[in-house]
Order: structure tokens, then sequence, then C-alpha cells
């Protein structure tokens, strides 16, 4: 075995238990800090918690629970002259699909809202776009079920809920891998386990 390889496996031997992780909260910077505030504010229905300094920039905290501080924070000094967007996404589950249809209807005609998108995952109703600064946020609620992922299919949210349903449930009938999501969640735990187990 090559050295470099032995000094790789002797240091993740040494390696404590990975602790489990769970999502807490994301930060970027914007260009228009009271804009965003307000649009996360009002449209997403997040409630300001906290805000000051850091660093020299303003900053403001946002949070839909009580037991986070901040589950999404702002930053002033993002450059407007660049075309570059610094994150992939900013993904919020919801309980149902009610609910992503109607954060589709808060969202759909907002000044500066683009690339508004409904997704059916199999597994996930979603619902993409941009908010007025170009970065891209995901709403999504679970399904019942499970299938092969990727999975990309239009999703037209303007349906009423129960057709949606009914119309994913038969698509989802027909894909590979289809299983109840239950199924599949006590499958990942055996194997999440076995990882840990051998970590």
């Amino acid at each position: 075995m090559p050295d470099d390889a032995i000094a790789a496996k002797s240091t993740t031997a040494r390696m404590p238990p990975a602790p489990k992780l769970a999502f807490a909260h994301c930060g970027f910077h914007c260009v228009d800090l009271p804009r965003l505030t307000e649009f996360y504010s009002r449209v997403l229905g997040f409630t300001e918690t906290d805000r000051g300094v850091v660093r020299g920039l303003d900053i403001v905290f946002l949070s839909w629970d009580a037991k986070d501080h901040h589950q999404v924070a702002l930053v002033a000094g993002r450059p407007d002259t660049s075309g570059f967007n610094h994150i992939n996404q900013l993904s919020f589950r919801v309980p149902s699909i009610h609910d992503v249809q109607a954060v589709y209807q808060r969202v759909k005609d907002e000044p500066g809202v683009h690339d508004m998108r409904g997704t059916n995952h199999g597994n996930a109703f979603a619902f993409y776009f941009r908010d007025p600064e170009g970065n891209r946020i995901e709403i999504f609620c679970d399904t019942p079920w499970y299938i092969t992922q990727p999975c990309i299919e239009l999703l037209d949210l303007s349906k009423p809920a129960d057709v949606i349903l009914q119309e994913a449930e038969a698509f989802c009938r027909q894909m590979p891998g289809f299983k109840p999501v239950k199924d599949w969640e006590a499958e990942a735990a055996a194997k999440i386990a076995g990882h840990a187990a051998r970590a």
C-alpha cells in the first residue's frame, strides 16, 4: 500500500465518530439588504430576530422558529457587478402540497422574482424560484412515495391539490424503484447505521 494511502487510513482510524448533523441555518451576502429583508419577511413570512454589524457589514437575522435564533442571515456587501450566484439554493421544507401552493401564490406576481418552476421529484413536490437578487429558493414537501432519483418532472401548481396527488401517484407507480417512502427510509436507516458502524 502506498505511504500516502497508509497515512490517510491511519488518520481516519484516529478520528472520532461523526456526530449527526442537522441543517440549521444559512447566510449569504446581498446587494440591497433592506430590499431582501423586506422580501424574506413580507413574502416568505420570516421574522427579523436580530440585527447588527459583523466585520463592518450590516447583518439581519431571520427565523420562523423561536428555537432557532436564525434560519437565514442576510449580510450586506455583495457586489452588484458580479454575474456569479455564489450559492446554489436555499431549500425549505413545508408540511404539504397546500403549503407549496400557498408560497407559489404569494410569490408568482412579486416584482423581481423570476425563474419559477414547479417540479415533481416523485419523493417531493417542489417550487423553485429566484429572489429579487437571483438567489435560488426551493420550497418543498415530501410525498408518501419513493422512486429512483433524480426525477425532474414539470408540476403545474395551479391545479387542485387532490389532482396533483392523484396524478403524481399514478406517475410514481410506473417509475423504477417505486415503494412507500417508509420502506425506503427503513432501508436508508440500515444503510446509514452500517456506514456509521464502519466509520
